[in-house]
């Protein structure tokens, strides 16, 4: 994982380099730093959000039930299109953080590209129907 100041998203890959990002439901992933922290506020650490292996962090958005809705970032838009489950592999990182992200869509949402472009640290952030 890698942290960066700016990103190209693109209609066929997602975000740029990730290997992952091929059309479909779950193209790209996005986490929100509030329930981020909330997660790890229940179980007592500080972690990282780069622990979660999401593509991107927004922050003060609610995610929880947003599947349907448009995420805009900067010139980027996004189709949210279901929760982003949890896997095991964050029972690795610290004990009870599975299960805690596994609460309300603390674990973020996955989304598909439907208007690519630069997404800059610092772009507004919307969520729209």
């Amino acid at each position: 994982m890698e942290t960066l100041g700016s990103v190209l998203v693109t209609l066929e890959k997602g975000v740029e380099g990730d290997f992952r990002g091929k059309p479909g439901k779950r193209q790209i992933t996005v986490l929100s730093q509030s329930a981020w922290d909330l997660a790890c506020s229940e179980i007592g650490v500080e972690l990282d959000w780069t622990n979660r292996r999401a593509n991107i962090l927004v922050d003060d958005i609610n995610l929880k039930n947003s599947d349907g809705k448009l995420l805009e970032i900067g010139e980027v838009e996004l189709l949210v299109t279901q929760e982003t489950d949890p896997c095991e592999r964050m029972e690795e990182v610290h004990t009870g953080l599975f299960a805690t992200l596994a609460k309300d869509w603390r674990g973020g949402v996955c989304c598909r590209v439907i208007k690519p472009g630069e997404i800059r640290l610092g772009d507004k952030v919307k969520l729209r129907d």
